[in-house]
């Protein structure tokens, strides 16, 4: 499978070749890539060189801590591009915005109602993941059209969870 991941701006084609190797950018790279007691810290080495990070995810990106320096990162697989490419874009201020689960979790708690008035940066759902809860915030300000989760649902990573116009 064939990534396209950003970062400050600039793309980097990721294609997973096996366990142990990727292609960047048309560079072969032998990697080893694990999970540090189930957190969202990764033991990375690269070529023999080794690597510790953080790796978090937020409404639409991840966080990735490295050597002390956040990195803010999208990563969409092709198909998801040419989707995206195809509708015209991401979520625009006066389309009607469908929020996914980032990762598969527990829905804790949904503070918004139907009908609701919701500004952008407001909390709309917290997710539990990883035993971390995530806040799920509005990208814009509008109106809940449809909530399609509730508390105590269990969800899968990309599923509907409700939708702000």
């Amino acid at each position: 499978m064939k990534y396209i991941t950003t970062i400050a701006g600039k793309e980097y084609a990721v294609e997973v070749i096996d366990e142990k190797h990727v292609n960047i950018n048309g560079k072969v790279l032998e990697v080893d890539f694990e999970s540090v007691s189930g957190q969202p810290v990764f033991s990375l080495i690269i070529d023999g060189k080794s690597y510790e990070g953080y790796v978090y995810p937020d409404e639409e990106n991840w966080q990735v801590l490295l050597h002390g320096q956040l990195y803010q990162a999208s990563v969409e697989d092709e198909r998801e591009r040419r989707l995206r490419a195809a509708a015209g874009g991401g979520a625009s201020d006066d389309g009607e915005f469908h929020m996914k689960a980032p990762m598969p979790g527990m829905v804790v708690a949904i503070p918004i109602t139907e009908g609701e008035l919701v500004q952008k940066g407001q909390v709309l759902l917290i997710l539990e993941s990883m035993k971390m809860q995530n806040e799920l915030k509005s990208p814009k300000d509008g109106t809940i059209h449809r909530i399609r989760v509730k508390a105590g649902d269990k969800v899968e990573q990309k599923q509907a969870l409700l939708s702000v116009v």
